[in-house]
Order: C-alpha cells, then sequence, then structure tokens
C-alpha cells in the first residue's frame, strides 16, 4: 500500500490538528503548499488563539491582527514582560484599540505579567464579557466608567472578572466594577488589598452574582455578613484560605437560598457544629470543601451524617490539585 500524506486527511481534521500548533509554525505551513496555505488563511483557525507559552514580540502580534485575527478572533490569552530585562510591552493602548475595531468578536481577554499601567479602562474592547488578570500591573482608576461616556467610546460590559495575584487591585478597583451590575462571576485570589470594608460598598451592587471566590484575601466575618445579605443568586462560594472568618461570620451564609457549592478550605477557625447547621439551611448544597482543615475522622463523619444529600471534600489529592491548577 501507498503511504499516505497529511495532504490526504480531510480538510476538516486538517485544521483541526493545526490548532495544537503555534502560531509560528502554523504560519510556516502555509508555505507548504496551496491547500496548507488556504487552511492557515480558514477563519476557525484564529478564534481562539493562545500565546501564553511563548514570547510573542510587538511586530508579531500586529501582523497577525492584520493578517489573520481580523473579524475572527473570540479568545486571546497572552503574556506580557513585567518580569523581564526587556520592559517593552506588547499590549499598548495603540493594540487593544485596533483589537476592539477588527477584533469585534472578541469576548474573552486572559493576560499573564502584563504592565497595563499606561492602558486605559477605555482602550479595552468593548466587546469583552470575559477579563482574566493574573501577577499584571493595572492603574489605579481601572474599572470606572463615567456617568457620561463621550460619544463613540465604548467600555466592557463584563460578566466574568478572574483576578490574580495583581498587587494592585483594590476595594476602590472592586467597587468600580461592581456599580456596573454586570457580574456574574467574580474570582479574587492573592487579592491582599481587598478587604471587608471593600465587600460592605460593593456588595450591594452584586445582587446578581452567580459565582464568588474570594480566596487569601483580606477579608472576615463582616464580609460574609454582607454576602449574605446582598448576593442571593449565589450558586458558588469559595472563601478558601479566609483565616478570619469564623462562626459568626459563616452563619450568615445560611441565608443564601441558591447556594450549590461552598468551599471552606483552610478555614480553620470553624466548628463542626456550625458547619453543619449552617450547611443544612442550604437547600440546594450539593457539594461541600473542607479541605486543609485537619478535622478529625470521627468529626467529619458526623458532618457527612449530618448533611447525606451532600458531597463533602476534606482531602485533596496530588491529582486533584494538578487539575486545579
Amino acid at each position: 500500500m501507498e503511504a499516505q500524506s497529511l495532504s490526504a486527511l480531510p480538510d476538516s481534521l486538517l485544521l483541526h490538528i493545526m490548532t495544537w500548533l503555534p502560531p509560528q509554525e502554523r504560519l510556516r505551513g502555509a508555505r507548504v503548499c496551496k491547500q496548507w496555505r488556504r487552511l492557515v488563511l480558514d477563519k476557525l483557525l484564529w478564534r481562539h488563539l493562545d500565546l501564553t507559552s511563548y514570547k510573542i514580540p510587538s511586530k508579531v502580534l500586529w501582523h497577525l491582527l492584520r493578517k489573520h485575527l481580523r473579524g475572527n478572533l473570540q479568545t486571546l490569552k497572552a503574556q506580557g514582560s513585567l518580569h523581564s530585562t526587556q520592559k517593552q510591552e506588547a499590549f499598548t493602548p495603540a493594540l487593544m484599540q485596533a483589537l476592539g475595531k477588527q477584533c469585534p468578536s472578541l469576548h474573552r481577554l486572559c493576560l499573564t505579567k502584563t504592565d497595563l499601567r499606561m492602558v486605559s479602562y477605555s482602550c479595552l474592547p468593548s466587546s469583552l464579557t470575559t477579563l482574566e488578570l493574573t501577577c499584571c500591573e493595572i492603574p489605579s482608576l481601572w474599572f470606572q466608567v463615567p456617568e457620561a461616556p463621550q460619544a463613540g467610546q465604548g467600555f466592557p460590559k463584563l460578566q466574568h472578572l478572574i483576578i490574580q495575584n495583581v498587587p494592585a487591585f483594590s476595594n476602590q478597583h472592586l467597587f468600580n466594577i461592581a456599580v456596573q451590575g454586570t457580574l456574574k462571576m467574580l474570582v479574587l485570589s492573592e487579592a491582599y488589598r481587598v478587604t471587608d470594608i471593600g465587600i460592605q460598598r460593593a456588595a450591594p451592587h452584586l445582587g446578581e452574582l452567580e459565582h464568588l471566590a474570594l480566596c487569601q484575601c483580606s477579608i472576615g466575618d463582616s464580609a460574609a455578613y454582607f454576602i449574605g445579605r446582598h448576593m442571593k443568586h449565589l450558586c458558588h462560594l469559595d472563601l478558601g484560605s479566609s483565616f478570619s472568618l469564623t462562626n459568626t461570620g459563616l452563619s450568615c451564609l445560611s441565608s443564601l437560598p441558591a447556594l450549590e457549592e461552598l468551599c471552606l478550605e483552610s478555614c480553620s477557625g470553624l466548628s463542626s457544629e456550625t458547619i453543619t447547621a449552617v450547611c443544612q439551611m442550604l437547600p440546594h448544597l450539593k457539594h461541600l470543601d473542607l479541605s486543609g482543615m485537619n478535622l478529625e475522622e470521627e468529626v467529619i463523619h458526623s458532618i457527612k451524617a449530618g448533611l447525606p444529600s451532600c458531597v463533602v471534600a476534606n482531602t485533596v489529592s496530588s491529582t486533584d490539585l494538578s487539575v486545579k491548577s
């Protein structure tokens, strides 16, 4: 039998294979033959672009935008040069504005190690609904939208905001995004400048929130009180490593009627009796995470017995940790 070449595969399968290639390799593939050049220009190949594993210079980003991403891009993941010796950032105000104009379908932007201090919030593509920032720097007035924007000035209507280890993110940033009233999901990890006062100010504007994670933040019982008072649509709540949370604060969460998942990982200041009593008052609770609380086996059995309709997790294996990461 004659050996079959890649060109013998259907175009749909070749496109799927090309999605796993780095952008540089995709562009080089266009030189193989006319068929591959046609496939590299296909819109499907450039809908979701992950550049986080590569150091892409500004010239390459502009080339991709002009030749391949225009009108196609829906998801963009990339890293900047925040901790590099070369401080020239590819994500300038000009590039952000060009993404907004030429990629009207761009709804998810994930940036890592990117310095955004020179980029105003109004420069972000107005089509964004999901923004993820990891180890980034942001300006002090970010997420602020004027009451009367200038003509032609658009701002993102974010539904999902994920902030991980962004040192500058503060109570004011939280308030600025909360008052827009569009958030459905909010994840704050290692946001040490977010305190109980910030949650108090923002909570009345987060009534439509369905997913909230406050991991390693400077919060305690007061934050739990305002969460329970205002966020009645919460289905998922993660208060992992909130070491200031006590039984008093946990009791405030019993007023969340839609809560299905509750994570109290490493919240060591809680008693098993209060945990059981509060969870019994949550009619839709399906999953309770007590990992890292160093509870005795008898105590775990007691909690499980009191919550027969809920899955109680109290250990995290190395496999689970890798999945979470």
